[in-house]
């Protein structure tokens, strides 16, 4: 950015470093789903949140004094996993890209997405006997949330939408053939379509209680599968799920913190590509150009966490207003368990219902967020004279927003995954809820004690510190 000598020096700061002050200002603690101990801190809580401040504060002036690489000086250690060799002369590239190993995950995969939608039509109303809820909204939800932010992008190839449509396509003769939709997608259409659908799958977890009894999860889960199809069979497989499938958009975000990315060394394969990808310097996270790429020219990376965030890439206003979304709704779901929203909420069902109260809290919650970002994007651009637009500024650094993002999730979510996640060990043994005990799990009771309360709070706090700081 230009800073002429007339600009303060304090502008050149990132927007994300600033918001990420704001919100540590103004963090509270996390209640989190399924807990209900307490826990006395052993020191005054203003302490905890004067120092949570204090190390983000100082994060960015040690940072701001130290760091003075360009961002085209940016560049960070690789080790391709698909050429490493572990002892016993065992290649995990040849394990990696084993094509039985791809099929027996991709028929897992689809198998279990097939189980879920039967049983939730067919199994008991019981959400908590019936499998489907707990798998979809405790395992998947949360912990796939977990697993590509620290692993790497698994859903990639797991998505059983996108392995669905690609058996259909070789049922019909053409796996082979280059995909030729009828229709062209809509340029400005960008993400516009996976905000949209990531907008009622916040609204059905959060406001609309139907969302947790089975057969009602089913018919959410088909109506969404046919969209997604339909939408890879008009625009292209590829096109719809980089801008119309919500989960693919979201977790490729999440993706971006974790130490795994895929790459392309062949440069050729990219100017078939539909995406952005030609225009950049390196191929990285492509799976369009991955997927078409020849083995010899594909590259699993292990990286550092958080760099591919880092990543210099065109990011448009409506991938910016997703990541806003998304840390918005996962904040709002927090603030769902406190006492304050309960007071207020109280308040507010003398004049609605609580559906509407919720839902006009659930658009009001992102679009808060998205006013306070923006100030600040305004604030850099004032400050630092730069000529670009508050959009443009505020879509430049929107990325540095998803490790606070995750640590929220993080925090919101853990002991839901812990506690409630445990009831996957009976589920599995009775999925229908008909009384079986296939493999001899169906009486496992819950442990509540897999994590205290002092826990709780600790990974809370250290996490989202960590996220405010990372985002530095």
């Amino acid at each position: 950015m230009p800073t002429p000598s007339r600009c303060w020096k304090l502008a050149r700061m990132p927007v994300s470093v600033m918001l990420a002050g704001a919100l540590a200002l103004t963090a509270s603690p996390v209640s989190a789903h399924a807990f209900g101990q307490r826990y006395d801190l052993p020191i005054p809580l203003n302490y905890f949140l004067v120092g949570a401040v204090a190390t983000v504060f100082l994060s960015f002036v040690l940072i701001g004094l130290f760091v003075q690489r360009r961002p085209e000086q940016f560049g960070y250690p690789r080790l391709d996993l698909l050429r490493a060799s572990l002892k016993l002369d065992l290649q995990i590239g040849a394990v990696m890209s084993s094509q039985v190993l791809a099929v027996v995950i991709r028929a897992v995969s689809a198998l279990m997405f097939l189980l879920l939608l039967v049983v939730g039509f067919f199994g008991t109303d019981r959400a908590i006997e019936n499998l489907s809820p707990t798998f979809i909204w405790i395992i998947w939800w949360v912990g796939m949330g977990y697993v590509v932010a620290l692993v790497g992008n698994v859903w990639v190839f797991i998505n059983p939408w996108k392995i669905t449509f690609e058996w259909y396509r070789r049922l019909r003769g053409h796996a082979d053939d280059p995909e030729e939709p009828p229709f062209a997608y809509p340029q400005g259409l960008d993400v516009w379509p996976a905000l949209l659908l990531f907008f009622l799958f916040a609204w059905a977890e959060n406001v609309y209680t139907g969302a947790f009894r089975p057969f009602t999860l089913s018919v959410m889960v088909l109506m969404y599968s046919i969209v997604t199809w339909v939408g890879m069979a008009a625009f292209g497989k590829h096109t719809w799920l980089r801008n119309g499938e919500a989960f693919t958009v979201l977790f490729g975000f999440f993706s971006r913190f974790s130490p795994t990315e895929l790459s392309v060394t062949n440069r050729d394969v990219c100017r078939d590509c539909a995406s952005d990808c030609r225009l950049e310097a390196k191929c990285v996270d492509c799976y369009d150009c991955y997927e078409y790429a020849a083995t010899g020219d594909r590259q699993l990376n292990l990286r550092p966490f958080a760099v591919g965030l880092a990543l210099q890439q065109r990011v448009s206003v409506a991938t910016a207003a997703f990541v806003v979304l998304a840390l918005a709704t996962v904040s709002f779901d927090g603030f769902q368990d406190t006492e304050t929203w309960a007071n207020l909420r109280a308040n507010m069902l003398s004049f609605a219902t609580s559906d509407v109260v919720d839902t006009v809290a659930l658009v009001l919650a992102p679009a808060l967020f998205a006013v306070v970002y923006l100030a600040f994007a305004w604030a850099i651009k004032t400050l630092s004279c730069e000529e670009a637009g508050v959009l443009e500024v505020a879509s430049a650094y929107v990325f540095s927003l998803v490790p606070i993002a995750l640590a929220y999730n993080l925090a919101h979510f853990i002991t839901l995954l812990l506690i409630q996640g445990q009831l996957i060990v009976p589920l599995v043994s009775d999925p229908f809820g008909f009384g079986w005990n296939i493999f001899g799990t169906a009486d496992y009771r819950l442990n509540l004690n897999i994590i205290g309360a002092k826990a709780v709070w600790f990974i809370s706090l250290v996490a989202i510190v960590l996220g405010h700081v990372i985002s530095v």
